[in-house]
C-alpha cells in the first residue's frame, strides 16, 4: 500500500493522548494497523498511517472478474520498508498519537517502539535507513519532529542508503506469482520439506495466504487434519460467522500473521493446497484443536506429516474439557461405568466378520462390534443372482470366509482387550434397509494388535465413512483409514484385481441320499478334521469339514443328552432339564475350534454319528463327567464304554445336575421273573393322596410319613418368618420350588411347564396331585428343604392284573369309585411286576385286607390283564373267575353281554 501525504482537506486533532496497542499487521512501510487487547472476544483495531513521510507501495494483484486491471508491481524499495516494519513491529506494543484525521477516517500520527515516546520512533528510523522520503510541502519551521526528519533523510542521501543508493532500486521489485500451473506438482517437487514463508493474510482460522521466500509465490494453504469454523458468504455478499469463527480466526491471526514460519506442503486435493506451518512456538493445528477452534476432518487427517494421533489426542482433550465448539459435547460412551467402558473377555464366537461374542469375567455373554469397519457384502447385480439357491452369506459373499477365519483362528477361546468406543442406537427397518438392533461398537486388541487394522490392512474388511461432525466412530479410525490404504495400495483382498475366491460348500445336512453315499469316506478316514460351525443342543452338532468342503450334521455317539426345545408338528416341544445347560458346555467347549470326529454310522434323517474329540477330549465323555448326559447302551459296543460308564456312576454317586433326584430302586420291588418260582406276597402300609383319571395314583409310605409333617412343620414356620417376596421366583421347567395351594399352605413343587407367568404347571412331589398357579404364588425352595434333605414322598402307581375301559364314563365311574373307596385312606401295598412308567401293584384295604382290584373286577368295573407269568398265574386264574362271575349277572360294562372281539387286543382279551 503506498502511503500518501495528508490531504488538502484535513484538520489536526487537539493534542491527542498517547495511545496504545500492539501491532497486528504492517501494510507497507508507512502504514499500520494497531489492536487491542482482547477481552471475551476479538479486539478493536485501527489503521495508523505514519506522518510527514512517503514509502513506496508494494504490489497489488488485479481485482478478480475485472479483466481491464493489471496486477501493479511492487514499487522500489516498498517491499524491504514493508519488511523492515514487519520484522520490528509485529506482534511488538507501540504507543501512537493521532496527529491528523481525514474526512474519511483515515488517521496520521507519530508511532513509538514501546510503552512510550522515549522508545523508537519509527518514521525516524524508516527515513534514516533510506526506506522512505520526508514530506517536505508544508513544513512548518516550528515543528520539531519534522525538521528531525529532514536532517535524517539528508544524512541518509550523504550515505546512500536505501532508495538513495545507486542502481535505481529495480532489484528491489519481487516477481510475485500469484498462481501456480500444476499445484500437485509444484506440491509433489518440495518432497514434503519445510519452505520458510510469511503469513500475509488469514482468511479463517485454518485457511491462511502465505508468500513462499525465496521465489515469492502467493498460495493459499489450509492446514491438514483440521477446519474450524467459517465465515459463510451470503447471497448479499455479506459475510455470517459461524459460531467462533471470529475467535478461531483471531487466535490464528494472533499467532501468525507476518510471521515468519515455515510450512510443510502436504498434498494438494482438488486445486487446494494442503499444509502444516511450524512457528518456533510449536504447531498452530494441535494448537486450535486443543483449545477447540477447531475439528479433526478425516479426509485430509491421512496427509498429515506430524503424527495424526497428536490431533486426535488435542481434540479429544478439548472435548473432555468442553471448550468452546465443544461447549455442548456429550461422549458416546458417557453413560457407561469406566468397567464398561473397558475390560477383559474371551472370544466364544465370531459372527460374520465384524462382531463378537465374548464371555465377561462375570459369565455373562456380550456381543462386540468392531467399530468403524465394514465387512465384505455383495455389491450391485450379485445379489440377484441364483434366487432359487439358499443364499449363505458366508460362503457367498466374496472374502467373508477369509475375514471369518482370520479372526476365528486369531481370537476364539483367547482373552482379548475391549474398549467401548460409542453404542449404535437401534434402528427401524428402512426402505431396502434392515432393522438392527443396538450394537456396542469398540476396538478389540489382543498382544497390543487392533484387530480391525490388521483385518482392514488385508483387505478383508473397508472403512466405514462418516459425517464430519459424526463422533460415533473408532478411537484408532486414522489407524483404520492409513491401513485400508496401504490395502488398496498393495491389491489386498477386496482391493485386489485378481479373481474373487468362490467356496463351493455342499451342505448335506438332512440330505440322505448325499449322506448314504458320503459315509464310507467318512468311516474309512477315521479321524477327520472339522470345525464346528453351530451348536443346536448338547449333541446335536453342526460341522464343517475343510478337506471334503462340506457341512454335515452330527450326532454325539453313546450319551442320551437332554433335549432343548423344538418345533413339533403337534406344537412347541418343551426343553428338558438341564438342556440349556448342556448346550452351553458343549458351545463353550467346542464352538467354532477345530475337532476332529470319527464317524460311525448314520440316522434316517441323514444326520451322522459319532465322537468328536478337542485337544485329547472326548466331548461325549465330557458331557457325562459334568452330570449333563447319561450312557446310551449303544455305547457298550465302543472302546470309550468304560470311560462313560464310570464318569456316569461317579455322578450318580454325586446325585449331581441330571442325577439330582436320582434314587436306586428297592431290592424288593425289583421281581426277578425268571427266578420266581411263587408270587411274593410283601405287603406294605401306604396312605393313598391322589388318583388320576388314568387311574393311577399316588401314595406315601407311611414309615417315612413322620419325616414329611415334621419337614413341613419346619418349612412353614421358617417361611412364616422370612415370608417370600412376590413375583420374585422366575419359573423354569423341571426346577423345584415352593407353591401356595388352594387351602393357603406352602407345599412343595416340581414346575412342569411355563406358559406364561399368570400361568404355571406345578406337580406336588409330596402329594402327587396338580395344579395351574401364578407365579405369584411360587417361591425358591430353601437347601434345608429340598429333595436331597427328604426326597419326594408321593410315588406313582397303577393297579396290577386290571384294565381300563377305553369308554370315558365306564372309565369315570372306576376313578369315582376308586376315589370313594381309598383316597386320602391307609391301605397295604405289594408290587407285583414292573410296568414302563411305574410299578403295577395290588392293593389292599386297611381294615379288610380285601384286594381292591379284585373287587372292581367283580363289579364289572374293569377288565382283566392277561399277565403271562408262570409265578402269577394263581392271582390272573382268581381275577378271571371274579370276571366271568360279573359277566355272568351283567354288571356295569357287562350289561349287554362280552361286548369285546375275540381279537381286540386293546381290551386286553388275547386268547
Amino acid at each position: 500500500m503506498a502511503s500518501v501525504s495528508g490531504p488538502a482537506q484535513t484538520a489536526p486533532v487537539p493534542a491527542s493522548p498517547l495511545q496504545r496497542g500492539i501491532v497486528k499487521m504492517v501494510l507497507s512501510g508507512c502504514a499500520i494497523i494497531v489492536r487491542g487487547q482482547p477481552r471475551g472476544g476479538p479486539p478493536p483495531e485501527r489503521q495508523i498511517n505514519l506522518s510527514n513521510i512517503r514509502a513506496g507501495a508494494t504490489a497489488r494483484r488485479a481485482a478478480q472478474g475485472q479483466p481491464d486491471t493489471k496486477d501493479i508491481p511492487d514499487e522500489p524499495w516498498a517491499f524491504q520498508a514493508r519488511e523492515f516494519l514487519r520484522k520490528k513491529l509485529i506482534g511488538k506494543e507501540v504507543c501512537f498519537t493521532v496527529e491528523i484525521k481525514t474526512a474519511i477516517g483515515r488517521e496520521y500520527g507519530m508511532v513509538y517502539l514501546g510503552k512510550d515516546t522515549t522508545g523508537e520512533n519509527i518514521a525516524e528510523s524508516l527515513v534514516n535507513e533510506g526506506l522512505a522520503t520526508v514530506r517536505r510541502e508544508g513544513i512548518r519551521g516550528n515543528n520539531p519532529e519534522q525538521a528531525r526528519l529532514c536532517e535524517l533523510e539528508d544524512q541518509s542521501k550523504a550515505s546512500k542508503k536505501g532508495m538513495w543508493s545507486e542502481g535505481g532500486g529495480t532489484h528491489t521489485i519481487r516477481d510475485l506469482k500469484y498462481t501456480i500451473e500444476n499445484p500437485r506438482n509444484f506440491v509433489d517437487s518440495l518432497h514434503q520439506k519445510p519452505i520458510n514463508a510469511i503469513i500475509e493474510h488469514v482468511r479463517d482460522g485454518s485457511v491462511v495466504r502465505a508468500l513462499l521466500l525465496p521465489d515469492y509465490y502467493l498460495v493459499t494453504v489450509m492446514l491438514s487434519g483440521v477446519k474450524c469454523p467459517t465465515f459463510k458468504r451470503e447471497a448479499d455478499g455479506t459475510e455470517t460467522p459461524e459460531p467462533f469463527a471470529a475467535e478461531a480466526k483471531f487466535f490464528t491471526e494472533s499467532r501468525l500473521l507476518q510471521r515468519d514460519v515455515q510450512i510443510i506442503l502436504e498434498s494438494c486435493h482438488n486445486q487446494i493446497i494442503l499444509g502444516t506451518i511450524l512457528h518456533p512456538n510449536g504447531n498452530i493445528t494441535e494448537l486450535l484443536l486443543k483449545e477447540g477452534f477447531a475439528r479433526c476432518v478425516d479426509w485430509s487427517m491421512a496427509v498429515y506429516t506430524q503424527g495424526a494421533e497428536k490431533l486426535r489426542a488435542a481434540e479429544r482433550s478439548a472435548k473432555e474439557r468442553k471448550v468452546r465448539i465443544w461447549k455442548d459435547y456429550v461422549a458416546p460412551t458417557a453413560n457407561l461405568d469406566q468397567k464398561d467402558r473397558q475390560f477383559v473377555a474371551k472370544v466364544m464366537q465370531v459372527v460374520n466378520a465384524d462382531a463378537l461374542v465374548v464371555k465377561l469375567n462375570s459369565g455373562e455373554y456380550k456381543t462386540i462390534h468392531l467399530s468403524s469397519i465394514r465387512p465384505p457384502r455383495n455389491e450391485g447385480e450379485e445379489k440377484n443372482k441364483d434366487k432359487d439357491k439358499r443364499f449363505r452369506p458366508l460362503y457367498d459373499i466374496p472374502y467373508m470366509f477369509e475375514a471369518r477365519e482370520f479372526l476365528r483362528k486369531k481370537l476364539i477361546g483367547k482373552k482379548v482387550n475391549v474398549t467401548v468406543d460409542y453404542i449404535r442406537a437401534a434402528t427401524g427397518p428402512g426402505e431396502g434397509t434392515p432393522a438392527f438392533s443396538e450394537r456396542t461398537c469398540a476396538t478389540v486388541t489382543i498382544g497390543g494388535i487392533n484387530i480391525a487394522e490388521a483385518l482392514v490392512s488385508k483387505g478383508l474388511a473397508t472403512v466405514i465413512r462418516y459425517r464430519q461432525d459424526d463422533d460415533q466412530r473408532s478411537s484408532h479410525y486414522d489407524e483404520l483409514l492409513a491401513a485400508e490404504a496401504r490395502a488398496i495400495k498393495n491389491g489386498k483382498g477386496l482391493h485386489s484385481k485378481k479373481e474373487v475366491p468362490i467356496h463351493r460348500v455342499a451342505d448335506i445336512s438332512g440330505e440322505t441320499q448325499k449322506a448314504k453315499q458320503f459315509l464310507p469316506f467318512l468311516q474309512r478316514a477315521g479321524r477327520s478334521e472339522a470345525v464346528v460351525e453351530y451348536v443346536f443342543s448338547g449333541s446335536r452338532l453342526k460341522l464343517y469339514m475343510p478337506k471334503e468342503t462340506c457341512l454335515i450334521t452330527f450326532l454325539l455317539a453313546g450319551i442320551e443328552c437332554p433335549r432343548s426345545s423344538r418345533n413339533m408338528p403337534g406344537g412347541m416341544q418343551m426343553a428338558e432339564p438341564f438342556s440349556d445347560e448342556a448346550m452351553l458346555f458343549t458351545k463353550e467347549l467346542v464352538l467354532q475350534r477345530e475337532v476332529e470326529v470319527e464317524v460311525e454310522s448314520m440316522d434316517k434323517a441323514g444326520n451322522f454319528i459319532g465322537w468328536l474329540h478337542i485337544e485329547g477330549v472326548n466331548l461325549s465323555v465330557a458331557l457325562v463327567e459334568n452330570a449333563l448326559s447319561k450312557v446310551h447302551f449303544t455305547a457298550e459296543r465302543s472302546a470309550y464304554y468304560k470311560a462313560l460308564v464310570s464318569a456316569e456312576e461317579a455322578c450318580r454317586q454325586k446325585k449331581e445336575k441330571i442325577w439330582a433326584n436320582y434314587e436306586e430302586k428297592p431290592v424288593e420291588e425289583v421281581v426277578h421273573v425268571s427266578e420266581e418260582k411263587e408270587r411274593v406276597a410283601n405287603y406294605r402300609p401306604v396312605y393313598v393322596t391322589e388318583i388320576t383319571d388314568t387311574l393311577h395314583f399316588y401314595a406315601q409310605d407311611v414309615e417315612t410319613g413322620g419325616q414329611l409333617e415334621s419337614l413341613m412343620e419346619t418349612m412353614r414356620a421358617e417361611i412364616a418368618a422370612h415370608p417370600p417376596v412376590e413375583g420374585s421366583y422366575s419359573a423354569r421347567r423341571g426346577d423345584y420350588c415352593l407353591a401356595k395351594f388352594a387351602d393357603g399352605e406352602w407345599y412343595r413343587a416340581r414346575v412342569e411347564k411355563v406358559e406364561s407367568p399368570a400361568k404355571v404347571h406345578v406337580f406336588y412331589i409330596d402329594y402327587g396331585n396338580r395344579e395351574v398357579v401364578s407365579s405369584t404364588r411360587l417361591a425358591a425352595i430353601p437347601p434345608a428343604f429340598s429333595t436331597r434333605t427328604l426326597p419326594a414322598q408321593a410315588t406313582e402307581y397303577t393297579f396290577a392284573f386290571i384294565q381300563v375301559p377305553q369308554d370315558e364314563d365306564a372309565r369315570a365311574d372306576v376313578v369315582d369309585c376308586v376315589v370313594r373307596d381309598i383316597q386320602n385312606s391307609q391301605c397295604l401295598l405289594n408290587v407285583e411286576y414292573s410296568g414302563a412308567t411305574c410299578p403295577h401293584v395290588t392293593i389292599q384295604f386297611g381294615d379288610t385286607k380285601d384286594d381292591v382290584g379284585l373287587g372292581l373286577v367283580k363289579e364289572g368295573l374293569v377288565m382283566v390283564d392277561v399277565r403271562k407269568e408262570k409265578h402269577l398265574q394263581k392271582m390272573v386264574t382268581e381275577y378271571l373267575n371274579s370276571q366271568e362271575s360279573a359277566k355272568s349277572a351283567r354288571l356295569n360294562i357287562w350289561r349287554y353281554g362280552d361286548f369285546r372281539a375275540d381279537d381286540a387286543d386293546e381290551f386286553g382279551y388275547r386268547r
